[in-house]
């Protein structure tokens, strides 16, 4: 029962502080997950966000339901969800009634404007933080140094995106089969 309450407090705070979307949570299900309640390694929560970019819905719902599976079974995840959305339900209610009644108040507009920079520093730190976990080989917490090919890989999936604007489940796709050759058959660079 502990760890049902422990999930549902901490997947709260994330729903009620997550002001911008699935990027924007990540440092705070980061915070939670990893070093408040020490649910999952750093490694660990870098195969987390893959797999929830993978599977539909958004980034933190599905980060909730996994993590909340993992440590509490199907109780958990359902715990650990309802945590997660319901701060959201409400807030967009209370949202949409009070803009509703007062869209035309600059001060509005100019509160919205004032959240912006917050959430784009929020996706930042979210993917500075990925991209540490990804590009520095690790072992417990002594880094071994860069890894090359997660480098390269990144680099090359980046100007393909830029340059051609493919789709990116495509992009995703032949960065998934090269990170399958390079690692699993050359062993890594």
């Amino acid at each position: 029962m502990e760890i049902l309450l422990k999930l549902f407090w901490a997947f709260f705070q994330i729903g009620l502080f997550s002001i911008g979307g699935g990027y924007a949570a990540m440092p705070l299900i980061q915070e939670q997950v990893i070093t408040q309640n020490h649910w999952m390694s750093v490694s660990e929560f870098t195969d987390l966000i893959t797999i929830s970019q993978m599977t539909p819905g958004p980034i933190a719902i599905n980060s909730a339901s996994f993590i909340g599976a993992r440590m509490a079974g199907v109780s958990g995840a359902i715990v650990a969800t309802l945590g997660c959305i319901l701060p959201s339900c409400v807030i967009v209610m209370l949202i949409a009634w009070l803009y509703r009644k007062y869209s035309n108040l600059h001060v509005i507009d100019d509160a919205l404007r004032g959240l912006r920079p917050a959430v784009v520093g929020m996706i930042g730190s979210a993917a500075f933080s990925m991209m540490q976990s990804s590009f520095l080989a690790a072992t417990g917490t002594a880094i071994m140094g860069v890894d090359v090919a997660a480098v390269i890989i990144f680099a090359v999936a980046f100007f393909v995106l830029r340059k051609w604007k493919p789709s990116p489940i495509l992009v995703m796709c032949a960065c998934g089969l090269a990170g399958f050759i390079v690692y699993s058959i050359f062993g890594g660079v």
